[in-house]
């Protein structure tokens, strides 16, 4: 599975979703449940209270529109890099002057 990736769409304020879910009859809780978030979560990122900077957060502000962002997992971003050395990782100077 890949990223879900939303740059080219525009973004939209916690108000604006919540007409959106009243325009169409349904519930902030009923779309959290059905995502696997929980109602205050998803209410907390609505409202600003909540960045949505990191982790289920993040995955709430990018679903609904309120920032732009990939959604992924870890195995999906190991998988996009791999073959990179990891970090801290030495590899042979090629020629020049050892380091002092």
């Amino acid at each position: 599975m890949f990223p879900i990736e939303t740059s080219n769409t525009p973004l939209r304020s916690g108000a604006e979703v919540r007409s959106e879910f009243a325009r169409r009859g349904l519930s902030i809780s009923g779309w959290a449940r059905l995502h696997g978030y929980s109602a205050q979560l998803v209410y907390g990122v609505l409202t600003g209270r909540n960045q949505g900077l990191r982790g289920q957060s993040h995955e709430i502000a990018v679903r609904l529109g309120l920032k732009h962002g990939l959604i992924g997992r870890v195995s999906d971003i190991d998988a996009l890099v791999q073959g990179a050395p990891t970090e801290g990782a030495h590899s042979p100077r090629q020629g020049g002057d050892p380091e002092t």
